[in-house]
């Protein structure tokens, strides 16, 4: 199977997806194809470089940058349709999905996610999921924090979390 990739400029800078099949491997702020490949689990990693192209042409990659061009232009559910591949074990994997289940413009905390991932003494293991993430903005990790409300980590800035979190509040708050 190839895998294909495709980077777009974003207000935030370069955007990097990797797709196979209909889904997203990995994504993120970055032009490092192999940096992102190094976050994929090793059993869905393309084992050759060989078997990584270039696809712009491709309909999931094609399905997955319109998604974030909408994510820019202020549809944050845009990402949320676009299917994701990801492995791990049983918490990671129900943890990514709980994360595509965050709205944008209310994050919550560490200890919430825990909750909402059926475990809720599990904080380590929530950042965890957020830290092993391969699929930013796809599985919004950036819309959890620390429960005093402070930023927390990730893996492309607290600059750019900062951003997108504002950019997702201001568009979430209503009208007066």
């Amino acid at each position: 199977m190839t895998t294909k990739f495709s980077t777009t400029m974003t207000p935030d800078g370069a955007f990097t997806i990797l797709t196979r099949d209909d889904a997203v491997l990995a994504s993120g702020w970055t032009d490092d194809v192999a940096a992102l490949i190094s976050l994929i689990h090793p059993s869905l990693r393309p084992r050759h470089a060989a078997t990584v192209a270039a696809g712009m042409h491709d309909r999931a990659m094609r399905s997955a940058t319109l998604a974030v061009e909408a994510h820019y232009d202020g549809d944050f559910t845009a990402v949320a349709d676009v299917p994701v591949l990801q492995a791990s074990g049983p918490f990671l994997t129900c943890a990514w999905e709980v994360l595509r289940g965050v709205t944008a413009g209310t994050p919550i905390t560490y200890s919430e996610f825990a909750a909402r991932a059926g475990s809720p003494s599990a904080v380590r293991a929530a950042a965890a999921a957020c830290a092993r993430n391969a699929a930013a903005l796809f599985v919004p990790c950036h819309r959890v924090l620390r429960s005093d409300g402070t930023l927390g980590g990730f893996r492309y800035g607290l600059d750019l979390k900062q951003r997108l979190l504002e950019r997702e509040t201001l568009v979430a708050l209503p009208l007066s």
